[in-house]
């Protein structure tokens, strides 16, 4: 028997179907969204880590450079064993920080970057030149300004000590004033400076009214922006500390041996 469209059964059938079909097409776009938006985060990652590096991307494939001369790896914050694998450039380390069974809490005393909490593990990049060799170390920072968490890669030279270059690609600072984060003439500064004095200690410092000349180990603060600099350069004392990557370099150090 012929189903009538205006009847009951009929309309109910087109009501499911056309749901059905809706369902479907929101679905196959919100995958196809998802893959892109996970693209470009890829991307994004990339980018910062060769600026961190100083790799001059003018007019060449960063996708390719990142591909041919940078290595990811996964590094447990504790033991400082590191990984790699083709899930590493996946991992989230946002999650991860706030994830009961992949975080720790920190101890007040502990927490110099302000965070609160921190991810058991972490993301790194080796970066090498054409011939192989080991030109930087790329490591994650992050801590809080004056009103946001800061968040950058910093790179070291092979020696885990000089500074190679920094980027801070997202902060909610004050507009106009935390701008200088990303101002080159402020992060220029942070080139072949010294994290570690000659007894081991962290004493990378944002110095309000100007760092000393000959300092190695400081940057100039920026007027008006003076705790968003506080706030790095505790971000620094962290994460090169025992909370940090200590527990890594020594076992990077001892590799090298």
């Amino acid at each position: 028997m012929a189903l009538k469209k205006d009847s009951f059964m009929g309309t109910m059938i087109f009501t499911v179907t056309l749901c059905l079909l809706c369902s479907f097409m929101i679905t196959g776009t919100a995958e196809v969204l998802k893959e892109r938006k996970l693209v470009k985060k890829r991307d994004e990652l990339m980018r910062n880590v060769l600026i961190a590096a100083d790799v001059d991307l003018s007019g060449q494939d960063f996708r390719a450079l990142f591909a041919k001369d940078v290595k990811p790896f996964l590094v447990s914050l504790d033991s400082g064993e590191a990984q790699s694998d083709a899930t590493v450039m996946d991992f989230d380390p946002r999650m991860a920080s706030i994830n009961p069974e992949t975080s720790i809490k920190l101890e007040k005393k502990q927490d110099k970057a302000k965070i609160k909490t921190r991810a058991n593990q972490v993301r790194v990049f080796k970066v090498f030149d054409d011939s192989g060799k080991l030109t930087s170390v790329v490591l994650p920072i992050y801590g809080k300004g004056l009103w946001s968490m800061v968040y950058g890669f910093i790179a070291v030279k092979p020696d885990l000590n000089t500074i190679e270059n920094v980027v801070f690609y997202e902060h909610g600072e004050t507009p106009g004033i935390g701008d200088f984060l990303n101002d080159p003439e402020w992060t220029n500064q942070w080139h072949n400076k010294q994290i570690f004095d000659e007894k081991g200690k962290v004493s990378f410092k944002v110095v309000k009214g100007g760092a000393k000349e000959g300092d190695v180990h400081a940057i100039d603060a920026v007027s008006g922006a003076t705790m968003t600099g506080r706030g790095v350069q505790r971000s620094i004392q962290f994460w090169f500390g025992t909370e940090g990557f200590e527990a890594f370099f020594k076992k990077l150090k001892a590799s090298e041996v």
